[in-house]
């Protein structure tokens, strides 16, 4: 998967996140809201030619800290904004394994971090619409 699909990836996560809360469902789009924010930084590691093993960069630990250290250390995006990874991560274990349901002031923080997050991902390493490849199989 390149930086573009990633990419492409996180919009659809951060789409379907929103229509989730805006029904009713705040641990799905809490879980959705993470993976756009996942997604995105995988894209950036990808942009950035980051060295990271692709073992590394699937799993979730392991994409926060390469997160970190090769995109937040040396300056490419805001500490806040790469903070918000390990909060949405951790609102995330809540919504998919704790049993206890997300409230909606905390899905609604999620989607703000969310849409933050691939908003300075696609602006800093030029990852938008206008930018992203056709889809395989799309017509042109």
């Amino acid at each position: 998967m390149n930086a573009f699909e990633c990419m492409r990836k996180a919009t659809r996560s951060l789409r379907a996140a929103r229509m989730l809360f805006e029904n009713g469902f705040m641990d799905d789009a809490s879980s959705r809201a993470y993976y756009a924010m996942f997604d995105a930084a995988r894209a950036a590691l990808l942009a950035a030619n980051a060295p990271v093993e692709a073992e590394v960069a699937r799993s979730h630990k392991g994409l926060i800290a390469a997160f970190g250290k090769h995109i937040v250390k040396p300056g490419m995006i805001a500490p806040d904004i790469g903070r918000s990874l390990g909060q949405a991560q951790h609102v995330r274990l809540i919504a998919d394994y704790s049993g206890d349901p997300v409230e909606a002031k905390d899905a609604d923080r999620m989607l703000l971090w969310a849409a933050s997050f691939v908003d300075a991902i696609t602006e800093r390493f030029g990852l938008n619409d206008d930018a992203l490849p056709p889809r395989k199989g799309a017509p042109p």
